[in-house]
């Protein structure tokens, strides 16, 4: 396999000039990096990470931790935007990303502790956090540099990015009223989880706002597969005064959802009026009046690896956070 010194003298270039330029260093002029980077295409040069690693006591690879929400084949589509965001923002900052997979019956907190003790990576992004989550405090105590994919409730500085669940719900809520809805079914995915915590307090708001009570028996919890949102929302079109209005948590929820009305002969956006939020922007595709916030997850993950980098070269930094936002489209 190719090796610096070998492309260095086949350029006439020192050792030294030729790792810069496959670093894009500055102090090398734009002419010599193309074509030491062409060089090193065409004999095939790969850079040795675990010598660096050796040299810098750096692995240049970052870990997501990401659990698995079930055991169905398919159970969250917005992991694959997701990773895709993370996957290029981490390759573009000279990173290999690492996913780790958890199952639903891992302990959170002994995923982490291992991937501290393996020491295999430079930083870690953490997902799926809880109230008080332990695993931010472990993570700060050992100085270990990550971002998290949500937010907890612990009074104590930490970088993040989130989602706007809170404010999705909300207007989600506020939309289906305008529509003339009362009675409106809200879709949560577990009672634990913050995302599905800020949900319901953005429903409430807006329940509160209109002075109508909240019906417990509207709210459901754990709809992470296609056939389990389905089961859910047939149960409340069976009752006699079945929901009106549904504020669905992402597409697999919104996917079950028409699969029962279709059960009954009801339509979308005349029978039952339906506002999603959509990572993948799979509702924009579906022959039905749906109002969607689509929110850009690919961003998402290219933003958490970007804090990461910067947690990673300046430790002792502003501790950045990053809010994002839904956007709506009301599928008229």
């Amino acid at each position: 396999m190719a090796n610096l010194k070998q492309i260095a003298a086949e350029l006439s270039l020192s050792v030294t000039t030729v790792s810069r330029a496959l670093k894009d260093g500055p102090e090398v002029h734009p002419s010599t990096i193309a074509r030491v980077k062409e060089a090193a295409k065409r004999v095939g040069y790969l850079p040795n990470h675990h010598g660096r690693a050796l040299k810098t006591g750096r692995t240049l690879t970052l870990t997501a931790v990401l659990p698995m929400e079930t055991r169905d084949h398919v159970s969250d589509l917005l992991k694959l935007p997701l990773i895709e965001g993370m996957t290029l923002a981490a390759r573009q900052a000279g990173y290999s990303l690492s996913i780790y997979s958890t199952t639903p019956d891992d302990d959170p907190i002994e995923s982490v502790q291992r991937q501290l003790q393996a020491r295999s990576t430079d930083g870690l992004i953490i997902t799926r956090l809880v109230s008080a989550d332990p695993r931010v405090k472990l993570l700060l105590d050992e100085r270990m540099p990550f971002v998290a994919f949500g937010r907890t409730d612990l009074d104590v500085a930490y970088p993040y990015v989130d989602v706007d669940n809170e404010q999705i719900a909300y207007e989600a809520t506020r939309r289906l009223m305008d529509k003339g809805c009362r009675r409106i079914a809200l879709q949560l995915l577990v009672p634990e989880d913050q995302a599905s915590a800020m949900r319901l307090s953005g429903y409430g708001r807006a329940m509160a706002e209109a002075g109508i009570p909240i019906d417990q028996s509207l709210i459901g919890h754990g709809m992470f597969t296609m056939e389990s949102s389905a089961a859910w929302f047939d149960r409340l079109l069976a009752w006699s005064d079945p929901p009106t209005g549904l504020a669905c948590a992402n597409e697999l929820g919104l996917l079950g959802a028409l699969h029962a009305l279709g059960r009954r002969g009801l339509k979308a956006g005349s029978d039952v009026h339906i506002v999603t939020r959509d990572s993948t922007r799979l509702a924009r595709f579906l022959p039905a009046k749906i109002g969607v916030h689509s929110v850009d997850m690919a961003g998402v993950g290219r933003k958490l690896i970007e804090i990461l980098e910067s947690r990673i070269a300046n430790p002792h930094g502003p501790v950045e956070t990053v809010l994002f936002k839904g956007e709506f489209d009301p599928g008229e």
